[in-house]
């Protein structure tokens, strides 16, 4: 199992420096990836519905300064040697899809394919305004479009298609990704999602504490992959083939210990505890799990990285 850790995109750990040491460190310390977050700008006055707070409000600790994500995805890859990068996630209609396609290629080759692109259509309908981004109503159709469109530019020799969104033909397209195929995690949890995931996806990439689909205990997780695993097999995809990662929000004593079905809250508790609920996911299958590690300092995230480690994943 590879275990993953959020590099923040705004604050005190977000300049050159912290950066810089938090992903050197994590990559010393063993830890297999990074995470990036996607907000281009953040609107004064919003409506949307947050999906991951039980109120629907973005956290206010969200709503400052932003580093654009593939540009940060980038200057991680260029600092570290072995670490992997996480899109977490890119919202696909945010960016024009050729040249979002080219970035991402770009990333993949200069980091000699270290690169996971992580997706979603996005739930701020007024950062899609902001940006002049395609209609909110139509984002899911958007987003497959253009993942079906990068995939056609980052495979064909002569890549063509014609489509509502995306129409392109008698181009060249080089350098190709080094990975072929350039992992695609489908983020979210709910039945538009599972179904991207199932069509699209090479990997399904959920939060667990979703308040409209709680994936907060194993009994829950394992329903939705068995979901999951329908869908795919609906799709004409073998499910063998679909990567399962899992993103932790926050652990340890101070998450509630029960979920909403009264069973043990996944990542709740004591290291032994934590331990053993990485060790039923990844007998579910799950070959992916990464967790926000607290700090003020690269330094204190650094140590609490290193107790994770020391105390959790050396019972896994």
């Amino acid at each position: 199992m590879q275990i993953g850790f959020n590099a923040p995109s705004g604050g005190p750990l977000a300049t050159p420096e912290a950066l810089t040491r938090l992903a050197q460190g994590a990559e010393a310390l063993g830890f297999h990836y990074a995470t990036v977050s996607d907000h281009v700008v953040i609107p004064r006055e919003i409506g949307a519905k947050y999906p991951y707070t039980d109120s629907g409000e973005f956290p206010t600790s969200s709503r400052g300064e932003r580093h654009e994500l593939l540009t940060q995805a980038m200057f991680l890859a260029a600092r570290t040697e072995r670490l992997r990068i996480v899109t977490s996630v890119m919202v696909v209609p945010h960016r024009p899809a050729m040249l979002t396609a080219k970035i991402l290629s770009t990333i993949d080759v200069l980091s000699g394919g270290r690169l996971t692109v992580g997706i979603g259509a996005g739930w701020l309908r007024e950062e899609f305004e902001a940006l002049q981004a395609p209609d909110f109503d139509a984002r899911g159709r958007v987003t497959d479009e253009y993942i079906l469109a990068a995939r056609e530019l980052w495979t064909k020799e002569d890549p063509r298609f014609e489509g509502e969104h995306v129409r392109f033909g008698n181009i060249g397209f080089a350098p190709k990704p080094v990975q072929n195929p350039l992992p695609v995690w489908v983020g979210g949890e709910s039945g538009p999602a599972l179904r991207r995931a199932a069509r699209l996806g090479d990997g399904w990439y959920p939060i667990g504490t979703n308040p409209s689909h709680p994936l907060d205990s194993l009994a829950r997780y394992r329903a939705a992959v068995e979901k999951l695993r329908g869908l795919t097999r609906a799709a004409g995809r073998d499910p063998a083939g679909m990567a399962l990662a899992y993103r932790v929000q926050k652990f340890g004593p101070e998450v509630p210990a029960k979920a909403g079905d009264g069973e043990r809250r996944l990542f709740s508790g004591q290291p032994g505890e934590i331990a053993a609920d990485l060790r039923a996911l990844k007998e579910a299958g799950v070959g992916a799990v990464d967790l926000t590690f607290p700090g003020e300092t690269a330094e204190q995230a650094l140590d609490a990285m290193r107790a994770f480690r020391d105390t959790v994943l050396a019972k896994v």
